[in-house]
C-alpha cells in the first residue's frame, strides 16, 4: 500500500481489480479546501486512458509488475512460449496478450514480458526489428520517383508498406510501434 503522495509516473496501481499505470500526476493545493492529486491513468491490459482525482494522503494499492527480458521460442496452439534468459523457465503467453507484437516477432528474438503474480500482462518489443521481405510485387521501371510505396510481406506474415525499389529477399528495418518502414539493411 502507498498513499497518493507517493505517486509517480510509471507506478502501477490496482483499482477495482484492474491494473492501471500512472501516466501523469499533479499535486494540487487549492487556496480553499483540501489538497488532491489529479492523475491520468492507463489500463495495463486494454490501453484505455482515464483521468482520475484522488484526495491527498488517500491509501492506494500498488501492484508489483515484474518486467523481464525473455526470448521468444515458438508458438504452441494459442500460446506463445517465452523463455526467461536468466532462469531458463518457460512462460506460455496467450495470443490475446501478445497482441500486435505478433506481427514482428521471430523465433529466438528478445522481448520484454511484464507479469503480475505470474500472469502475463503484455509483451514489449524493441523499437525496431530487422525482417526479410518474403513477398512483394516487383517495382515497375519509372516507379522509382519519390514517395511511392507498395505492400510487402515480411517473414512474420504481417503486411507493411515499403518503397517501390524494395524487392523480395531484402532485409529491412521496421518500427514495431506502427509497422512503418525505417530502412534497408545491407549485409
Amino acid at each position: 500500500m502507498a498513499t497518493t503522495n507517493d505517486l509517480k509516473n510509471g507506478i502501477v496501481l490496482k483499482i477495482d481489480g484492474q491494473l492501471w499505470t500512472v501516466v501523469e500526476f499533479q499535486h494540487v493545493k487549492p487556496g480553499k479546501g483540501g489538497a488532491f492529486v489529479r492523475t491520468k491513468l492507463k489500463n495495463v491490459l486494454s490501453g484505455k486512458v482515464v483521468d482520475r482525482t484522488f484526495n491527498a494522503g488517500l491509501k492506494v494499492e500498488t501492484a508489483n509488475v515484474d518486467k523481464r527480458d525473455m526470448q521468444y521460442l515458438y508458438k504452441d496452439g494459442d500460446d506463445w512460449i517465452f523463455m526467461d534468459t536468466q532462469s531458463y523457465d518457460q512462460l506460455p503467453v496467450p495470443s490475446a496478450v501478445v497482441g500486435d507484437a505478433s506481427k514482428y516477432l521471430l523465433e529466438n528474438q528478445s522481448a520484454t514480458v511484464a507479469t503480475n503474480e505470474g500472469v502475463p500482462l503484455y509483451v514489449e518489443l524493441p523499437a525496431s526489428v530487422e525482417l526479410i521481405i518474403t513477398y512483394t510485387e516487383p517495382g515497375l521501371q519509372g516507379d522509382r520517383s519519390t514517395g511511392g510505396t507498395k505492400p510487402a510481406t515480411p517473414e512474420t506474415g504481417a503486411e507493411i508498406q515499403v518503397p517501390l525499389f524494395i524487392e523480395s529477399d531484402t532485409k529491412v528495418k521496421v518500427d514495431t510501434r506502427d509497422g512503418s518502414y525505417l530502412g534497408r539493411i545491407n549485409d
